[in-house]
């Protein structure tokens, strides 16, 4: 028998990744720090106006020697610019809303599960009552009445998806509350946050990660629609929504200004849901019985 053989037989076996993962995960991984190095890697200022290069076609070379490779929109305004920082506004909003969103309903989640009794019939009840409102119809009400801004995007957003995390955190408490371990930590006088936090929280942690992973995509697609209806982030600065919304004038002579933005949404929004429904395959046990 080989030297070699007992080694081989106790190798660890690597999850095989399939390759449409390690594409859209790629993809990912690109808007991503494309965004963060957006002050380092764009080619001009994406602020500076120059009304006679206006809604110049990609490829253009500006009058100082700059090449649009994406074109200008309608203040002559560099379009790769626009998009580049543009990304860095749209994942802004969407983590810190899902983190808003997690912690809310997490927390009240894990709360009715754990005290039931009238807790959780109110939380319960709450929950029923904010999904029973579109989410998307709540948060251009609450936008138009609060007004325009980065922090009430963020806080809209997210305090109108709470309910998903909590209905999950919710049931899943529920199962994990009747382990022996965590009776044993009743027993040797652990408090509630200590049990909740310390032994519940990580126990649940896969499914609300699936359920963020999902809500981050729909995140990105709710900042586009409220921006692009003038409702999210104001100009000048750019989002992609907002920067769609004002190639809507001009989408017959400078289709470009909708187009490039589109797609990066498109490419994002499909690899996260994409990476979301792989994640659920793997961390949810009962996809695994087929």
């Amino acid at each position: 028998m080989s030297v070699l053989q007992p080694v081989r037989r106790f190798r660890p076996r690597l999850p095989r990744v399939p390759l449409s993962i390690m594409l859209v995960s790629a993809i990912i991984l690109v808007i991503v720090a494309v965004a963060l190095l957006a002050p380092w890697i764009a080619p001009a200022d994406p602020l500076r106006q120059d009304l006679l290069g206006r809604l110049k076609p990609p490829g253009t070379v500006g009058r100082t020697g700059v090449t649009y490779l994406l074109g200008t929109d309608d203040l002559g305004r560099d379009l790769l610019s626009r998009i580049l920082y543009g990304a860095r506004v749209s994942l802004s909003v969407a983590v810190l809303s899902v983190l808003v969103s997690t912690l809310v309903g997490v927390t009240l989640g894990m709360v009715a599960g754990w005290f039931r009794g009238w807790t959780d019939t109110v939380i319960m009840r709450l929950v029923d009552i904010m999904l029973s409102i579109p989410a998307i119809l709540l948060a251009v009400l609450t936008v138009a009445v609060l007004g325009p801004g980065f922090l009430k995007l963020v806080l809209v957003l997210g305090l109108t998806r709470w309910p998903r995390y909590t209905r999950v955190a919710y049931a899943q408490t529920l199962q994990v509350a009747n382990l022996p371990y965590i009776k044993a930590s009743e027993l040797a006088g652990a408090g509630a946050a200590r049990i909740l936090f310390r032994h519940v929280l990580p126990n649940i942690a896969g499914p609300i990660l699936i359920v963020a992973t999902a809500e981050f995509g729909l995140m990105i697609l709710f900042e586009a629609g409220l921006s692009f209806l003038g409702l999210g982030i104001q100009p000048p600065s750019a989002s992609w929504g907002s920067i769609m919304s004002v190639g809507r004038q001009y989408v017959e002579r400078a289709w470009w200004i909708v187009a490039f933005p589109g797609a990066c949404l498109f490419l994002l929004v499909l690899s996260v849901n994409v990476l979301g429904d792989w994640l659920r395959d793997r961390l949810d046990p009962r996809s695994r019985i087929r």
